[in-house]
């Protein structure tokens, strides 16, 4: 069993920066795809960035690229997008994501394990 918390979702003006925190627990082998998603009002789902936890393996959505950044901490426990340059279309409901295996990174309905959502919100 896998449980992810997340945090670190808030309300910025454009331009601006927050660092999201996924805590995640459970048996790191079916864990090791770690994904952010975020979802916006009456948008679907979509991928934003994914790390392989055993070998630090990042992929970015094109529309994050250069902005954001997926890492995790040393013992491998917690997964972070720290977003910078954020812009009003980055608003949405930002979840945390695990499954255990490589591949198909932003598909959402193969993934596992799902955190609880973290709001971001950008003013213009």
């Amino acid at each position: 069993q896998v449980q992810l918390v997340e945090s670190g979702g808030g309300s910025v003006q454009a331009g601006g920066s927050l660092r999201l925190s996924c805590a995640a627990s459970g048996y790191t082998n079916m864990r090791n795809c770690m994904a952010w998603f975020r979802q916006a009002p009456g948008k679907e789902r979509e991928g934003v960035a994914r790390i392989y936890v055993d070998s630090g393996g990042t992929l970015y959505a094109d529309s994050v690229s250069g902005r954001f950044t997926i890492s995790q901490n040393n013992a491998k426990s917690t997964v972070y997008l720290q977003m910078n340059s954020l812009q009003p279309e980055d608003t949405a409901m930002y979840y945390c994501a695990a499954k255990p295996t490589a591949g198909n990174s932003f598909v959402s309905t193969l993934y596992n394990y799902w955190g609880q959502g973290t709001q971001v919100t950008v003013s213009s």
